[in-house]
């Protein structure tokens, strides 16, 4: 039974790269703080003797109880210390979501360009090994027929002979129409993924064309100023919440080119241990493969995966190695596959 695929979920501030910055910050600040505490004590005390220090002090622990205790203010405290983490975060490491998205893209068109060469590539050795399984078959046709003559002629010795030339034929055959079917599966996933990944390169363009004008306008019409003002009067930031629904966009896409590229790792992998002149391929290969089959919904393809490994077990479903993969034209596939990310 394979696993469901777990809807995709934000990453909390500590997941994302500026989380890891915020965490060293965080924990200098309680060092630093319990030092200077220690340090500062003993004049905190003096000051306590005097009434009139004593009360500062006591309104500076109420505005500290107040910022402590009030929602909003405490939201508002934690705005500014993830604003200061990003800022110091994106000074070394790329977190722009439209530029990451647009990275993506670049990796996209180079992924899609080398999987066409794999399909190419597996296309040309289904081919041979087909042609190698018929002439198998071919030969064990003429071994049978062979044997048949020599034993109604009474040559037992040349019966024996042509028979076991037909066993190990049949043997090599049943080998190499396991592995047809093994090279079948890959052939079809990597269609769809190919199919799959140009729908989702066309939707990712498009989607970062629009998306980058309203980061835009978004950026420049949200200040730092009305960010707070926005979370103090708890309508909440309207930027930040569209940097949530990018870095959630980056993540799917992330994950998806992620997959792609480890399944064409994988076929690869598998292309590499074939050798079919010699009729010979590792089981290390067929094994690797194998256990792709077994593992959770994919990411790229969602439950298509086990209609299409469904569909190489089938023998009445029979593959068409000259069909050409084209995906649905725009208007036929509806609606952006990005756009669920910016509803509310």
């Amino acid at each position: 039974m394979q696993a469901e695929m777990q809807p995709l979920k934000p990453k909390s501030f500590w997941q994302r790269p500026e989380g890891i910055t915020g965490a060293i910050f965080l924990l200098a600040l309680v060092i630093g703080g319990g030092y200077l505490f220690v340090q500062v004590l003993p004049t905190l005390i003096k000051l306590a003797e005097n009434t009139l220090y004593l009360a500062g002090l006591l309104a500076l622990l109420a505005g500290l109880l107040y910022v402590v205790l009030d929602p909003k203010m405490r939201n508002l405290i934690w705005f500014m210390y993830k604003s200061v983490m990003r800022w110091i975060t994106g000074l070394f490491v790329q977190l722009d979501p439209i530029g990451i998205l647009k990275s993506y893209i670049e990796d996209l068109k180079k992924n899609l360009v080398n999987m066409n060469a794999q399909i190419s590539q597996l296309r040309g050795q289904m081919h041979r090994l087909g042609e190698m399984i018929k002439q198998n078959q071919r030969e064990i046709q003429t071994s049978l027929g062979m044997a048949s003559r020599a034993k109604e002629s009474g040559k037992d010795a040349l019966m024996v002979l042509k028979a076991r030339r037909a066993g190990r034929l049949q043997e090599s055959n049943m080998k190499l129409e396991d592995l047809y079917k093994r090279m079948e599966v890959l052939y079809r996933v990597l269609t769809k993924m190919y199919e799959t990944s140009e729908i989702m390169l066309e939707d990712l363009q498009d989607q970062v064309v629009v998306k980058e004008q309203e980061y835009k306008a978004i950026k420049a019409s949200h200040s730092a100023i009305r960010s707070a003002m926005s979370i103090l009067t708890g309508s909440g930031d309207k930027r930040y919440m569209y940097d949530m629904a990018l870095e959630a966009m980056a993540e799917d896409v992330g994950r998806k080119v992620g997959e792609m590229e480890r399944f064409m790792d994988l076929s690869k992998s598998f292309m590499d241990s074939i050798d079919l002149q010699n009729g010979v391929f590792e089981e290390e290969g067929l094994r690797m493969l194998e256990k792709w089959e077994k593992e959770g919904v994919s990411f790229l393809l969602g439950k298509e995966k086990n209609a299409l490994i469904a569909q190489a077990e089938d023998p009445k479903n029979v593959l068409d190695l000259n069909a050409s993969a084209h995906p649905p034209k725009k208007e036929a596939r509806g609606r952006n596959q990005y756009d669920a990310f910016f509803e509310s």
